[in-house]
């Protein structure tokens, strides 16, 4: 069954540009012209990576990926006419998955689309039912379940922010460079992604640690990337 895409832009040119493009790769395609919209959309029918600009009326990107995420965690491509940090950081805080500056390229959209929905399967994937559990003081890890515990507590981890705890787990003592975090997560060749990466490990160090500004578990290693001891 081919993918279904919904694409949110309050710019009809921008939305008709998206269409074609990802119709002509095979995905099926729902369009809204604002968040309030793509809230009804997603409603009514089975979404499968959501296409999100930030800058629209009655209901913004932002607050629209805030409400998505009450329920749903399925993929979010946010768009934006700024190209700049902040903008991008925003998006990512609110748990957009990834960020592309407007003007785009329509075929890097398209894969990054394809990247996502690949990425998503696998971790949606029927794992094996014994259980697989990494250990780290009172937190653990459970790789069958995707389950992520700090004592009795479940920690809610978006599929993003578990794959990178996963790794980081998996290398205890090492420091891994923002590179391979990123390459190792995204299964795609590194491009500038740094602000990508280091988002996501704050807001994982947010809901893991007591203190993420005195962190027990993700330790950063200046310049070099981060680690977890062992």
């Amino acid at each position: 069954m081919d993918s279904t895409i919904l694409v949110v832009d309050d710019d009809k040119d921008i939305l008709d540009i998206i269409e074609i493009y990802l119709k002509n790769d095979g995905f099926s395609v729902i369009t809204a012209e604002d968040g309030l919209i793509a809230m009804d959309k997603l409603e009514e029918n089975n979404i499968d990576l959501i296409i999100l600009d930030i800058m629209m009326p009655n209901l913004d990107g932002i607050h629209a990926c805030l409400e998505i995420r009450k329920k749903e965690k399925i993929p979010i491509i946010m768009l934006s006419a700024k190209d700049d940090s902040s903008s991008k950081i925003l998006g990512l805080n609110v748990g957009a998955d990834d960020y592309v500056a407007k003007p785009f390229n329509p075929l890097e959209l398209v894969a990054r689309v394809k990247s996502q929905i690949r990425r998503y399967s696998e971790f949606n994937m029927e794992r094996p039912q014994s259980k697989e559990e990494i250990v780290i003081d009172d937190m653990i890890i459970n790789t069958a379940s995707r389950e992520v515990f700090i004592g009795e507590k479940l920690i809610e981890l978006t599929p993003i922010e578990f794959s990178i705890l996963e790794v980081l787990a998996n290398n205890r003592g090492r420091v891994l460079s923002t590179e391979s975090i990123y390459e190792s997560v995204w299964k795609e060749p590194f491009y500038n992604a740094k602000n990508t990466v280091a988002v996501h490990i704050r807001n994982i160090r947010e809901k893991i640690e007591i203190n993420s500004k005195d962190p027990k578990y993700i330790k950063v290693v200046w310049g070099v990337g981060y680690k977890i001891d062992k």
